[in-house]
């Protein structure tokens, strides 16, 4: 993190380690549970802030497995590749060899080229065949198989009967064959590749403590969710609010969806009747955070954690679809305490020989690193895993209240981008934040005073008022290598 560090505690009010009266260090009575400082009669009073919810941040998933990165623009906008090799799936075969491509869709194939080709029946038969010919529009190509018939209907087991209405085959591309002194290769295979954008979102929030309650003496030993303990007069309640709104920043990046057409946000007249608030009409509202974007472009499993007997066998076939996509060797497993109790169960019916042992890999072999950052590793097949509990999953004020996501799978690995302001390529995590700054204003994370206590002279009113902005977005690359997990 360039610019500043996320504590549950503002440097402006940090707690002293001393009764010393200053103004960074309030607390405020007033008003809670009927208590207040105007008694006539003080109560006796507990120096000590009882921590009855321990650690209430939920925030740390972005801090684990991303990383944050300042941009200048509205928007931000990434490419990434298509497959390599042609294939295509769900494609209609007629006994001739006619083969049209599913959905009305074209293809890719020339004349020439041989072909993998597959019945999909419940037992399949796999043959192997020549592109005799392909349709001017491209959306059928004829194909004679090299051995077994003079037609692809003729050949012992391939079965082209109508399946629910259509006849159902998949084939890839392998190769070509052409004779002596032929021409060229006809055509050629342009490289496809997806462009996705994301738009930053602002957060805001206040708090607000009138003069007259910062005038009042009274303290309170407390020790904040990032270990800064002390002596507080009376804005702790400012220390809440601000470790509220830095889960909010990440809370943002993981729940926000894009507005689509449908939606009447940016027109509502109750919400942008409000000068200087809200969404002018026409704006574009939301952004993708991390469930929008593995629901539209990763692998989303459901009830991959359903019972432990079950788990292994669940889990080959998670191995199974990221053998289709990167092949990344290591991921990060975030899951809900279910989910997490369930895969060590169903590690436990097995050997650590047939599990694949330990893994510790991406924390540079070392078990008591990964163990200090509350991760346990473990080896399946080819791949690396690093389990660990997600906080914000089994938080009752967050999406442990609902348990429809039991966590998430997040590849280790790194893409290679162009970036801008530095003028040359850098490694990026496929998962990371971008947030608005330049030279004028970082808006990392914001934090300004107003009102008429505490030095601030920016307005007459009678008040402490600590104003909170960021602008970002999450950038989520290659989806497809991250898993869903859906109860």
């Amino acid at each position: 993190m360039a610019n500043a560090t996320f504590s549950s505690l503002p440097t402006d009010i940090t707690p002293n380690a001393s009764k010393a009266v200053l103004s960074d260090n309030y607390l405020n009575f007033h008003g809670s549970g009927g208590a207040n400082w105007s008694q006539q009669y003080l109560p006796e009073l507990y120096a000590q802030e009882v921590e009855r919810y321990g650690n209430r941040s939920v925030s740390s998933f972005l801090r684990m497995v991303g990383a944050e990165m300042p941009m200048a623009s509205d928007q931000v906008i990434w490419s990434e590749q298509g497959r390599l090799h042609l294939a295509y799936e769900n494609a209609s075969v007629t006994d001739s060899g006619v083969i049209t491509i599913a959905n009305s869709g074209t293809h890719a194939v020339r004349v020439g080229q041989t072909i993998v080709l597959s019945d999909l029946q419940a037992s399949p038969t796999v043959i192997k065949c020549y592109v005799k010919a392909v349709a001017s529009d491209n959306t059928t190509l004829t194909v004679l198989p090299y051995a077994g018939g003079a037609t692809v209907g003729a050949v012992t087991g391939f079965d082209t009967a109508t399946d629910s209405g259509s006849n159902k085959c998949s084939f890839f591309v392998y190769g070509s064959e052409f004779i002596k002194g032929s021409g060229p290769m006809a055509g050629s295979v342009t490289p496809q590749f997806s462009v996705l954008s994301n738009k930053p979102i602002i957060l805001k929030d206040r708090f607000e403590i009138s003069g007259s309650d910062t005038a009042q003496i009274g303290w309170v030993e407390v020790s904040g969710e990032s270990g800064v303990g002390g002596y507080l007069w009376y804005l702790k309640a400012e220390g809440d609010t601000r470790m509220r709104f830095e889960d909010y920043l990440e809370m943002s990046m993981i729940e926000a969806v894009k507005g689509d057409a449908a939606n009447t946000i940016d027109t509502d007249a109750a919400y942008v009747s409000v000068s200087g608030h809200g969404i002018s009409g026409g704006d574009a509202v939301g952004s993708e955070g991390l469930f929008s974007a593995l629901e539209n472009r990763g692998i989303v499993a459901a009830d991959a954690f359903d019972a432990a007997s079950d788990v292994i066998s669940d889990f080959d076939l998670i191995l199974k679809n990221l053998d289709k996509q990167g092949a990344i060797e290591e991921n990060m497993l975030f899951l809900n305490r279910d989910a997490n109790l369930i895969l060590d169960d169903g590690l436990a019916n097995v050997s650590a020989g047939s599990a694949g042992g330990t893994a510790f890999g991406v924390f540079e072999n070392s078990e008591d690193m990964a163990l200090n950052l509350g991760f346990r590793g473990f080896r399946r097949g080819s791949y690396d895993f690093y389990k660990t509990d997600w906080k914000y999953m089994n938080n009752p004020s967050a999406r442990g209240l609902f348990g429809d996501i039991q966590g998430v799978l997040v590849p280790a690995g790194t893409s290679s981008v162009y970036d801008q302001q530095l003028g040359q390529n850098i490694r990026r995590p496929f998962l990371h934040v971008r947030y608005r700054a330049s030279q004028a204003d970082d808006r990392k994370m914001k934090s300004w005073i107003t009102g008429s206590v505490g030095g601030a002279t920016a307005s007459g009113d009678d008040v402490m008022q600590i104003n909170y902005l960021s602008e970002r977005c999450l950038v989520v690359q290659a989806a497809n290598n991250f898993v869903l997990f859906k109860a």
